[in-house]
């Protein structure tokens, strides 16, 4: 009897643990008074003024900011900086046919006019989301992942990727299939490509592109576009649009769009054609959708790299973020590499150019495959000779890990 009434006692005092942690949650949701004036503050920081602005059937709001008085030149490294419309230098694999695809990016009849640049609008329910996230331990992407930083006090991040380098070059191409995976409120699921400078164990800069599904910092769970960049590690990470730094050229490709559509289990594919890649005389690293340039981060901004004038390690793969109460998300299509196209999530035709401009697949030795639970997510590099699989990463999994 004394057994089952200490059964019991512990049943209800998690119960109350459980009731307490959620009310907690609630009241954190709530800004105080101070809390919102500095949150208006933010915003009026943010949100420049617009020339025009649409609402798009999602509730989405983009503004058309002129060029040069975006976001981006409040940051103190830019204030002299003059605007570069387009790069010095660029990649073969551009090749100059502008365009989205099969992706609709803005409803039909948005468009902003010359002179300018199109901006999802912040609002304050995102900047609330965002703190949110930040007091359950998300704060951004961590697309270069090792033991020693991928676990927080609430929460842990998985991922499988594949790695290359350490080798200086100047630019990496990948075509990221489109998921959608099903998700909680507070976890993230991201597929990207990215780029480091300086020594990986000490995360110094870094830039990460692709989609990702995060319900919690945006309204409901659509796969959106991002981009993400690191000065000194994740302490000074930030979206590419939420903080000075990222110059936007682009007048209809905006950062945190929706994109669909998305790939159906063994039905049609969909990709995202990025690159990151850096102009050869001026050292800017630009960001390209498909063949059109959404735009650049200066190379003042990484005075870690200018010592190469380069990055030494590119990454390809998925990530997940989960809080360690709930079990971990689906990564990717939520099915493992070894289930092939069609029903793994992939990224196809990797490419790196060098410092020269030369552009070439990189060689299997050269790229390693990492996963930091493999009983929930697997990565698989492959490299065959037959197109369109020559130099692809299948990765993903079913997640359902705890811990």
């Amino acid at each position: 009897m004394a057994s089952f009434n200490h059964f019991v006692l512990l049943i209800l005092l998690t119960i109350t643990l459980i009731l307490s942690a959620e009310a907690t949650k609630e009241r954190r949701a709530i800004p105080s008074k101070a809390e919102k004036k500095e949150m208006e503050r933010q915003l009026k920081a943010i949100n420049k003024p617009a020339i025009k602005s649409f609402k798009t059937k999602h509730g989405d709001i983009f503004d058309c900011i002129e060029i040069h008085k975006q976001l981006a030149f409040d940051h103190h490294l830019l204030k002299n900086h003059s605007v570069q419309l387009k790069p010095t230098t660029v990649p073969e694999w551009i090749t100059g046919n502008n365009g989205s695809g099969s992706f609709d990016l803005l409803q039909e009849g948005i468009s902003c006019p010359d002179g300018t640049v199109i901006v999802k609008r912040t609002t304050m329910q995102d900047l609330m989301h965002a703190q949110r996230l930040k007091s359950m331990g998300f704060d951004g992407p961590r697309p270069f992942l090792k033991e020693s930083n991928n676990t927080n006090l609430n929460g842990k991040f998985y991922f499988a990727t594949a790695d290359y380098g350490p080798d200086r070059f100047g630019g990496v191409k990948g075509n990221i299939n489109v998921w959608k995976p099903n998700i909680l409120q507070d976890q993230v699921s991201i597929a990207y490509i990215a780029v480091s400078g300086g020594r990986i164990e000490e995360n110094l800069a870094s830039i990460s592109v692709g989609w990702v599904v995060n319900p919690s910092m945006y309204s409901g769970d659509h796969v959106r576009l991002y981009a993400y960049w690191t000065t000194h590690g994740n302490m000074t990470g930030c979206y590419a649009m939420s903080c000075p730094g990222f110059v936007q050229v682009s007048k209809t490709i905006p950062v945190s769009a929706i994109l669909q559509p998305s790939s159906i289990y063994n039905g049609p594919q969909y990709e995202l054609r990025l690159s990151l890649y850096q102009d050869r005389v001026k050292g800017d690293w630009w960001f390209a959708f498909k063949d059109e340039n959404v735009g650049y981060w200066p190379a003042s901004l990484f005075k870690s790299w200018r010592e190469s004038n380069s990055a030494n390690h590119a990454f390809w793969g998925g990530q997940v973020y989960s809080p360690v109460t709930e079990k971990t998300p689906p990564m990717g299509s939520g099915h493992w590499p070894s289930e092939g196209f069609h029903k793994a999530a992939f990224i196809s035709g990797l490419q790196i150019m060098d410092g020269y401009g030369t552009v070439f697949n990189p060689e299997s030795g050269t790229v390693k495959v990492h996963e930091s639970r493999r009983n929930c997510y697997k990565a698989r590099y492959v490299h065959e000779v037959a197109k369109p699989w020559k130099k692809s990463v299948f990765y993903g999994g079913p997640g359902g890990c705890i811990g």
